[in-house]
């Protein structure tokens, strides 16, 4: 994949290309703050040319810069879920990150609900996924929206945190190989793709091109990287998602693995639950040590 600054600058390209304006609407806020957390619909680019995305954009009182935080929302190899799935918010953990000095933004990929488009993160059949491609677009649409948000005045270029559930955290996995100064730390729940395949509990489509794929990604990653997993997770186990980490830490990633007590009746919607993002606290601070902004950290 290539740099985060060239994606960046790809994606600034794209949103003033001609092309793009003709088919879509100026990226931008959308309507004014509201509460919690002066939250605000947004577009952001994506790959696409043709297809800005749905986001929401919380942030803490004042007029920053704050530090950015991205949260990656999971997926689906199934269409019609796709399709009717709901705007991503993840209140709780929005709120924890803002109350620790963050600017939260939360885009839905392309292919996804309201966003709509072509599903550019296809891991396509069972037997045959192609698990670093899949991983490697949907980083590249959380780069597109991260790089557009990073031009906003009240943002700090520097120090973004990357939250990745599920797929979403496999794609942030795909951009640990990125400039430290540029994203200061990545934190994963339950990363993977083809978990529960055929709605089987505990069943992963083609598990070892999965923990391949993970060792791959980390060759060359210089981001360190937060593993956090419920004990109740059905689909990337404990288990599972430990060889997942030890794969990445293989191939070079610097891991901090952690198995987090159960959560609900399915361990895996952890991070999109207020009890689940307190499961997940002590994980989390420990990840923004180095990347909280200074204001929040005195507090």
């Amino acid at each position: 994949m290539p740099p985060l600054k060239v994606l960046f600058a790809l994606a600034a390209v794209a949103s003033i290309s001609p092309q793009a304006a003709s088919a879509q609407a100026n990226p931008g806020a959308l309507g004014a703050e509201g509460e919690p957390g002066r939250i605000q619909q947004w577009r952001v680019p994506t790959p696409a040319p043709d297809t800005l995305a749905h986001a929401l954009l919380f942030r803490p009182p004042g007029d920053g810069p704050f530090a950015l935080a991205v949260i990656a929302h999971a997926t689906t190899q199934n269409v019609l879920r796709r399709a009717q799935m709901p705007q991503p918010h993840y209140r709780a953990l929005a709120a924890w990150l803002v109350a620790r000095g963050f600017a939260v933004l939360v885009p839905e990929r392309p292919g996804h609900g309201a966003t709509g488009g072509k599903y550019l993160e296809d891991q396509g059949g069972c037997d045959e996924a192609d698990y670093l491609r899949s991983g490697r677009a949907t980083a590249d649409a959380i780069a597109s929206a991260a790089g557009f948000m990073r031009k906003q005045s009240f943002i700090k270029p520097s120090g973004m945190v990357i939250v990745g559930h599920s797929a979403g955290g496999w794609g942030a996995l795909a951009m640990a190989k990125e400039d430290p100064k540029d994203v200061a730390a990545i934190i994963v729940f339950a990363a993977g793709r083809g978990g529960r395949a055929n709605d089987f509990p505990n069943q992963v489509c083609a598990p070892h091109t999965l923990v391949a794929a993970a060792r791959e990604f980390g060759n060359g990653a210089r981001v360190p990287v937060t593993w956090l997993v419920a004990a109740n997770d059905s689909y990337f186990s404990p288990a599972f998602s430990r060889q997942l980490a030890d794969a990445f830490r293989a191939g070079g990633g610097k891991v901090d693995f952690h198995v987090l007590p159960a959560s609900g009746g399915e361990g895996h919607w952890l991070a999109e639950t207020e009890s689940g993002v307190r499961l997940a606290a002590s994980g989390l601070d420990r990840a923004l040590r180095g990347a909280r902004p200074a204001a929040a950290a005195r507090q």
